[in-house]
């Protein structure tokens, strides 16, 4: 029998009737004759409240602690949904990350997956049970609790879909599907019926936040196709799945906007060898996620370098910078904490000529400068002034036609 992994977030699994109704979506699947697998988040804002709890006592917790605390409220999930199912005369048996010897490795609130052992799940399996596993979650090789970090329930689910080789892996959320962009700043955004997994990689790590990035880079490495869907509602959500031939004919699929981001700048750095090196060593120091590099070549003796990070991750940026700034000798730094990120992201850019020409023509109609510009082989990224973020998205939808299905747009082919 063909195997389904159904994963349900937070706001999906919040109280009893939600729980209620995403297990009669597991019997649904049932019914049809498949073996079912459901990835369970800790309901609603129980992993928020139990960061309140931890801070609350240690304002600086052992990360050890905190993935023994956290994984708790998964823990919690699972079994309600177990039991949700039971009442309704459908055996079900849940299992702890650890229990399905979901391996991982030693990076406390933040840990890869090494190794997944199916055999248990197989078994309860073909016993005619619906298996429920608490997403978020594994052990490390000297058995210590380990999490996933942020979306490792989505990375959970995709993970045992590989693992198990299943038809499909379903991720349930608030939302009906994948959107060309975000639809509560641009309201006339069109669900996508399917996007590749390269796009999607784009897209989330631009902000997009219907399934996080090592969910879709787990998708695109074991071949497991993703479905995103709607917990409420009974419609086809948003298929990721492998680039196909018709898929470059809709030349940009999706736009995003990050509006917690800032810029910092180092003047006049000795243009030599080992000098990029030396700076990004010392962000990678201070755990600082760099976002976009920009370099440039002032002459055969100065560059100017410049990056973006999250606002977040700004002051501990400076500080790394301030302390390397002797050994390039840098000039100057300027630092922007003023600044947004809109990009569009389609593989039909490989294939096309003059995107970059659209869209910046867009944003000058719309009287929007351009601090700074990036790309990629199926993105272009330009930095503008944060408050004309939402202005600059909806220009680039409209130039787009981000307010079109992709049928429309290609005329039906």
């Amino acid at each position: 029998m063909a195997i389904i992994v159904q994963k349900f977030g937070g706001t999906s699994v919040a109280d009893a009737e939600k729980i209620r109704r995403a297990a009669k979506r597991a019997i649904k699947s049932v019914e049809k004759g498949f073996q079912v697998v459901v990835v369970a988040s800790a309901r609603g804002k129980q992993t928020d409240e139990l960061i309140a709890d931890a801070l609350e006592l240690n304002p600086n917790p052992p990360k050890r602690e905190m993935d023994q605390l956290l994984s708790t409220g998964e823990q919690q999930s699972v079994s309600l949904f177990a039991m949700a199912l039971d009442a309704m005369g459908y055996e079900a048996i849940s299992f702890t990350g650890g229990q399905i010897r979901m391996i991982t490795d030693s990076v406390h609130t933040n840990a890869k997956i090494k190794s997944i052992e199916a055999e248990r799940i197989h078994k309860q399996l073909d016993k005619g049970k619906i298996v429920i596993i608490a997403g978020f979650q594994g052990i490390d090789e000297q058995e210590n609790i380990t999490t996933l970090g942020r979306g490792g329930s989505d990375t959970t689910a995709v993970a045992l879909a590989a693992a198990l080789g299943a038809r499909e892996c379903e991720i349930y959320t608030d939302v009906d599907g994948i959107h060309t962009t975000d639809p509560r700043i641009f309201k006339n955004a069109v669900k996508m019926k399917e996007i590749s997994y390269d796009e999607m990689l784009e897209l989330a790590s631009l902000g997009a936040g219907v399934i996080h990035t090592r969910a879709v880079g787990f998708g695109k490495k074991y071949d497991v196709r993703i479905h995103v869907r709607s917990s409420s509602e009974e419609t086809v959500g948003t298929i990721i799945t492998h680039e196909v031939p018709q898929m470059e004919g809709v030349v940009v699929s999706g736009a995003t906007v990050q509006k917690d981001m800032a810029k910092i700048g180092l003047v006049g750095v000795d243009n030599i060898p080992g000098n990029a090196a030396k700076i990004f060593a010392s962000l990678a120091n201070a755990k600082v996620i760099v976002n976009d590099i920009i370099q440039t070549e002032v002459s055969a003796e100065k560059a100017n370098l410049a990056f973006t990070v999250s606002i977040s991750d700004l002051p501990a940026a400076k500080e790394a910078v301030e302390k390397i700034k002797q050994d390039v000798n840098c000039q100057s730094i300027f630092v922007r904490d003023d600044i947004a990120e809109v990009s569009v992201v389609g593989v039909g850019m490989r294939s096309h000529y003059g995107i970059a020409d659209k869209m910046f023509s867009a944003l000058a109609k719309a009287k929007i400068n351009i601090d700074s510009i990036t790309t990629s082989e199926i993105r272009i990224s330009c930095a503008v002034a944060k408050d004309q973020a939402e202005e600059a998205l909806e220009a680039v939808c409209f130039a787009f036609e981000l307010d079109k299905s992709a049928e429309e747009r290609t005329g039906g082919s």
